[in-house]
């Protein structure tokens, strides 16, 4: 009787308050969540415990089990997994992230919820919590009282509070679901009220906050249900007490099988999250931007005019340390567990225009609650003259090769758009000799791109000033306004891209071996981006034949991760990623056919 999996996949569906976020699996159980935030100790480590996967897991298994089907509830982060057994019982759960208004103040507690209701025969089932302490170092010991039980996972205890028979729980004995059972962990408080109730309530608020913030998008009229998820997705990756964005909720998700390309994607990477900001903006969700914007001024503020790390803890902190969780198997047994992330030692350059681009909306967009002024220009040019500074100088690039340092043309383009964007506030304000001066900066690195990223032998941009090789990076000069897609170097360079990167339906990132040797997967931003320049270049039929492809890459959940095998179509890397996510929202808006047609 059982349902546990033998091996982990990504099969997974996230649930979030903007707070804590957690990954059920296929057969409804919680098989990734850390505390007191993404990038904390995760207490339910299943997905990385290799063949323990009875341990770091929260699963409600159901007596001869035989098939499962999930569903999100529409347009909310609640998922519902209905769980079958051989002679027809079957129970449903319910799972979510508290989250919505109240007091006054947002409610999103470091808590994950469960309901479970009986919906078909003489359901038995068997409640498996098992956290554990210290990056699956050790189960977590338990207390309990009546209706409750706490698990020791460190200096904080999570206390569950529960309408279930509580012995049952802590000997993991399998019992019949009779009526509905509710479970609220999270700290370790006294719950006030009836768990039953309060739960219900908390249900029901939850999903009206969801459904209230997706009526708020703005939607194509095409493809609505993948943007719709993946806004959601977005923005619960999103911490929201400081408005940093993460890049993943996961680490250590192989690039590809066995390549030891384990990384840890649960920080905020300046460059994924501009990223992620102009895509919701362009869905008119301006509530990350707002969150996201405060973020970066205190990281501006901290530097104090100095050079901006590529990536900082959601809480800020610079320092991210690289080191191994010895006690976890991997994914699939494919280590190492990594946990921190040394590229934040990394010179990075183009992160000077990542925070310049999205911080210019808010001098000109009138929606916002705070328009910036004069106070926040001087700060912009305090990142203007970084980028400045920084433009011809070599650094790890947006790839973040860890053994060799080039100046990347994707980072000098950077500095560009940040120094006419800076050009373009200055005349806003009305600062005329301000304007000019960062226009000729900016056109002054502008010639330098041309003049040095242009190989002229291969009659296309390189990845670097004065290279030979491709990179999908340069694809973006259209959508930063360097180049019109119908510039014969661009065309060049997209012809020459796609006979070099491209396999089939997918994309490489570049052509060159890195410090792991020749990539091995596609990146599915590359492929978005693809689409986008076969937009641009008026291929429609072709963008939206690859565009349908790839969304049927997508998990059940409607999620993409980092990477795919362009073989087999598998997923790998870390999940879900920002990018991917930017990628389908992006590409949607693009060739969606516009509402008029059915008006």
């Amino acid at each position: 009787m059982t349902q546990t999996p033998t091996h982990s996949s990504l099969e997974l569906w996230p649930i979030g308050n903007c707070q804590v976020t957690g990954l059920i699996d296929e057969g409804g159980g919680l098989v990734w969540g850390c505390v007191p935030r993404v990038d904390g100790d995760p207490v339910f480590c299943a997905l990385l415990n290799g063949g323990r996967q009875h341990e770091g897991v929260w699963r409600i298994e159901l007596e001869g089990f035989a098939k499962s089907t999930q569903q999100y509830q529409r347009n909310t982060a609640v998922l519902k997994t209905r769980l079958e057994a051989e002679d027809g019982s079957a129970i449903e759960i319910i799972d979510f992230a508290p989250r919505f208004r109240r007091s006054g103040r947002m409610y999103r507690p470091v808590a994950f919820v469960r309901i479970v209701r009986p919906v078909a025969g003489t359901p038995r089932i068997t409640v498996n919590c098992t956290p554990m302490k210290n990056y699956g170092e050790a189960t977590a010991e338990t207390t309990n009282g009546t209706n409750h039980i706490r698990y020791l996972v460190g200096q904080q205890a999570l206390r569950m509070t529960t309408d279930a028979p509580v012995g049952y729980v802590l000997e993991k004995r399998t019992f019949r679901l009779e009526s509905d059972l509710h479970f609220f962990l999270g700290p370790d408080e006294p719950f006030g009220g009836n768990v039953g109730r309060e739960v219900e309530t908390m249900l029901e608020l939850t999903d009206h906050y969801w459904r209230h913030w997706v009526r708020g998008l703005a939607t194509p009229m095409e493809w609505q249900e993948a943007v719709i998820r993946a806004a959601i997705t977005l923005k619960i990756c999103q911490h929201e007490e400081t408005g940093a964005i993460v890049a993943a909720l996961t680490t250590s998700i192989p690039e590809a099988p066995g390549s030891e390309r384990n990384w840890d994607y649960r920080f905020c990477w300046i460059r994924d999250a501009y990223y992620t900001v102009q895509a919701l903006n362009r869905l008119g969700a301006l509530d990350v931007l707002e969150k996201y914007l405060a973020y970066l001024r205190n990281i501006v503020d901290n530097a104090k005019g100095g050079a901006v790390q590529p990536l900082y803890s959601v809480m800020g902190e610079p320092e991210l340390t690289e080191s191994f969780a010895q006690h976890l198997a991997g994914y699939r047994g494919m280590g190492p567990v990594r946990k921190g992330n040394a590229a934040f030692s990394q010179v990075q350059h183009d992160a000077y225009g990542q925070i310049v681009l999205p911080t210019v909306q808010a001098f000109f967009d009138q929606r916002l609650y705070r328009l910036a002024g004069e106070a926040d220009f001087d700060s912009l040019e305090q990142v203007g003259e970084m980028a400045w500074k920084m433009h011809d100088q070599p650094d790890a690039g947006l790839w973040e090769f860890r053994t060799r340092q080039e100046v990347h043309t994707y980072s000098v383009l950077m500095s560009w758009a940040a120094c006419g964007r800076i050009a373009t506030v200055a005349e806003r304000l009305g600062m005329t000799e301000k304007c000019e001066f960062w226009r000729d900066r900016a056109a002054q690195i502008r010639a330098r791109i041309e003049n040095e990223a242009w190989h002229e032998e291969g009659q296309h941009y390189a990845s670097a000033l004065g290279g030979s090789h491709l990179d999908a990076s340069l694809l973006q000069m259209i959508d930063l306004g360097f180049l019109k897609p119908e510039d014969e170097r661009f065309q060049k360079t997209f012809a020459a891209i796609e006979k070099g990167l491209r396999r089939g339906e997918h994309m490489l990132r570049y052509d060159a071996e890195d410090d792991f040797g020749l990539p091995e997967t596609a990146f599915n931003i590359c492929t978005f981006w693809l689409m986008e320049a076969l937009h641009l270049a008026g291929r429609e039929d072709e963008a939206r034949a690859l565009f349908e492809t790839m969304l049927s890459h997508r998990t059940k959940s409607g999620l993409l991760s980092e990477d795919l095998d362009f073989n087999n179509g598998e997923l790998w890397g870390n999940f879900p990623q920002t990018y991917s996510l930017v990628g389908i929202i992006n590409c949607a808006t693009l060739l969606s056919r516009p509402w008029s047609v059915i008006r």
